[in-house]
């Protein structure tokens, strides 16, 4: 049989965000972002789950080729827009709108031979000091784009860098609003954490929203606040089971470096689960995992291909800790108790993006 560690992923749970996410937007139109092959979810597996949006964004045309493949004939916007000239002829043949944020893209446009002109979304940076136009050179950059035959509807956009900071929605929408005063065409401004916020503030509006990381059910405010106040649902949980236990006395140690002693006899479980599955070496003696239901932590470090977890909690629980016990180190378990990748993720000093993203393809991925 093969490891016993799965990625499930859940697309009842993709249902339910993005209709959460979709009231907090009020009226806006809504972007899936599933950039990075759906942050590490796979399209494929998560397409059915959002298929209720309105639009598709990412990067990569191969993802949006793959897309249109499962049958979306929807809006598909290019976050990063285009590359080289030759994408433009891609973008074409398959319908995509795509980003334009540099004056050289608008360059390629005035040399792309095209039947059918472009929807274009204009970028402004309005503080993120990423992508896009200085607030004070956007407008002679819509006027150019306004100009060129290759070009139809122009759509606004920006990126708020601090979202979730006092002030920085406001602050980034007052440089935005000041310097597209007039010009015509819809707005896409609210990311993930802009979107969580939006149904408790006045003072954001949009045609279109972008929500990502919220999506996957995971919090752009953690610790402040868990997903379980915005409302969102783990779409992705790793689990695997105990493929071993042993017996500590006081004083033995436990895995690389010896960096856990124990200061009692003690029961810990032997999991499939390792760095090079994608659980991050980094977590230190303490993280949490569920074990049969119950929370308990890691002792000792990281492995390739292992983790180490104190049993003692179950015992104390009368919980059989046993070889074969399932394990779910983020997400949901069998039960329905959920552990959180963002709590995972603080202890390994990164966030839950990087975790969903670093899944190996050694992992087994079950869609339920």
């Amino acid at each position: 049989m093969p490891r016993p560690i799965q990625a499930i992923i859940h697309t009842d749970a993709f249902q339910h965000n993005l209709k959460g996410l979709r009231a907090s937007a009020q009226d806006a139109r809504a972007w899936a972002v599933v950039k990075a092959n759906a942050y590490g979810h796979g399209i494929a597996r998560v397409y059915e789950g959002l298929r209720g949006a309105d639009g598709f964004a990412l990067l990569d045309l191969d993802e949006a080729q793959q897309v249109r493949d499962l049958g979306w004939r929807g809006p598909i916007l290019l976050l990063e827009g285009v590359f080289e000239p030759r994408d433009l002829e891609l973008c074409s043949r398959l319908d995509l709108w795509h980003t334009v944020h540099c004056n050289e893209q608008i360059d390629m446009l005035s040399q792309h031979k095209t039947q059918i002109p472009h929807r274009v979304f204009l970028k402004m940076n309005s503080g993120m000091n990423r992508l896009g136009f200085a607030p004070q050179l956007f407008r002679s950059a819509w006027t150019r784009l306004n100009a060129l035959p290759q070009v139809d509807e122009i759509s606004l956009m920006t990126h708020f860098a601090n979202a979730e900071a006092e002030g920085g929605i406001d602050q980034a929408m007052r440089v935005f609003e000041e310097f597209t005063q007039d010009l015509p065409g819809e707005r896409s401004v609210s990311n993930s954490g802009a979107v969580l916020l939006q149904s408790k503030r006045e003072g954001v509006s949009a045609d279109w929203v972008r929500p990502g990381i919220a999506i996957y059910g995971s919090s752009t405010d953690y610790p402040m606040h868990d997903a379980s106040h915005w409302g969102l649902l783990p779409c992705m949980s790793l689990r695997s089971r105990i493929i071993a236990t042993q017996q500590l006395k006081a004083g033995d140690v436990v895995g690389y470096g010896a960096t856990f002693k124990a200061l009692e006899a003690m029961t810990i479980g032997i999991v499939a689960c390792g760095y090079a599955d994608g659980y991050p070496r980094l977590c230190p003696t303490g993280t949490p995992v569920l074990v049969g239901g119950v929370r308990t932590r890691t002792v000792g470090r990281v492995s390739m291909d292992m983790i180490t977890v104190d049993l003692m909690p179950l015992i104390e629980k009368n919980v059989r800790a046993q070889i074969g016990a399932s394990v779910t180190l983020w997400g949901q378990d069998e039960a329905g108790h959920v552990l959180s990748i963002d709590e995972i993720a603080l202890q390994a000093q990164t966030v839950g993006y990087e975790l969903m993203c670093g899944v190996a393809s050694r992992v087994d991925f079950v869609v339920v």
